[in-house]
């Protein structure tokens, strides 16, 4: 039996949505009309692919099967693309890079105007967000994440250490004390990130600092929230104390940096692709350009060096 590519790329996005609705909006169909496609592929098949339920859209055992063999046409039709568009010397195309939130918005928006100046033809899709960006799904091209990733078929690599630590506003501190010990902890009013709903173990900083036989009580938290900069903002505006990641508070002369010597935090960013689309040139020139500029920022990364984004400009060679 031949198979449409038509078909073929509905079946995709459904497996990789898992969602209808979602695969609707990105295919650019109404809900009803992909139901109908997606139904009639199977009987034209002869064979379930999809178990449907309020959940979504799950791939059988047979759509399993498919999803390998569909996955590497759509490889060899991509790179076929890009294999003739590339004899255009000049790079354009659109990169989805997807980075969690704080990081994305205090750190990478305002180096890629650099990458944008270099590079006017691509342009990039800045998904900053509180979450894991899926590059299985084809959510991204690129990602930063604070894990590494496990998943198979992925270029991975380590970009950066970073460094959190445990800020209060002065306003706040003059309130209430500056604590000299955690055990001072339970007397003072926490920020931070909603238990259930943190997308990382990475994220999951004070519950080793609020160890009850440390500090003796439950400490209270006055605001809990899924973004960072929410917190930071919380703790600028004197909500109580917050562990933040160095390259945001300390560009606040408002916060003060509380138990240095107790609460000192390292963590990691990691840079991934998928393996067809790292080959890709403008993939490729925005990976190493972030490396390049990530590795110029270490120090206010590690909250070592004033973060002053004008003294970090990229080579703007190719």
């Amino acid at each position: 039996m031949t198979l449409d590519w038509q078909d073929i790329q509905v079946f995709l996005e459904v497996a990789r949505s898992e969602r209808l609705t979602d695969a609707a909006r990105r295919l650019g169909l109404d809900h009803s009309t992909l139901s109908r496609r997606t139904r009639r592929f199977e009987q034209k098949l002869n064979t379930q692919l999809f178990e449907r339920s309020t959940h979504g859209y799950r791939l059988t055992e047979a759509g399993q099967q498919l999803l390998a063999h569909a996955e590497e046409m759509a490889r060899h039709a991509f790179e076929a693309g890009e294999s003739l568009s590339d004899q255009n010397h000049q790079i354009s195309g659109q990169v989805r890079l997807g980075v969690t939130e704080g990081f994305g918005t205090w750190v990478i928006a305002p180096l890629l105007a650099a990458f944008c100046e270099r590079d006017p033809g691509i342009t990039i899709d800045l998904l900053a967000l509180p979450r894991v960006v899926n590059l299985s799904r084809h959510e991204a091209d690129l990602a930063i994440t604070v894990e590494r990733p496990s998943s198979g078929g992925l270029v991975i690599s380590k970009l950066s250490d970073y460094r959190l630590r445990l800020y209060g506003s002065h306003a706040y501190l003059a309130r209430h004390g500056l604590p000299r010990t955690l055990a001072d902890l339970s007397r003072h009013s926490l920020i931070g990130y909603v238990d259930d709903l943190i997308f990382s173990d990475q994220l999951n900083y004070l519950d080793p600092l609020l160890d009850p036989r440390v500090i003796g009580e439950s400490p209270h938290f006055s605001i809990r929230s899924t973004s960072v900069t929410t917190q930071y903002s919380a703790a600028l505006h004197g909500a109580g104390l917050a562990v933040l990641p160095c390259f945001l508070a300390e560009r606040s002369p408002e916060l003060q940096l509380v138990l240095e010597d107790d609460v000192t935090i390292t963590r990691q960013f990691w840079i991934t692709a998928r393996q067809e689309q790292r080959r890709l040139s403008r993939v490729r020139l925005l990976w190493e350009f972030l490396r390049e500029a990530i590795d110029a920022r270490r120090d206010s990364l590690l909250g070592e060096a004033s973060p002053d984004p004008s003294s970090i400009r990229p080579s703007m060679s190719t």
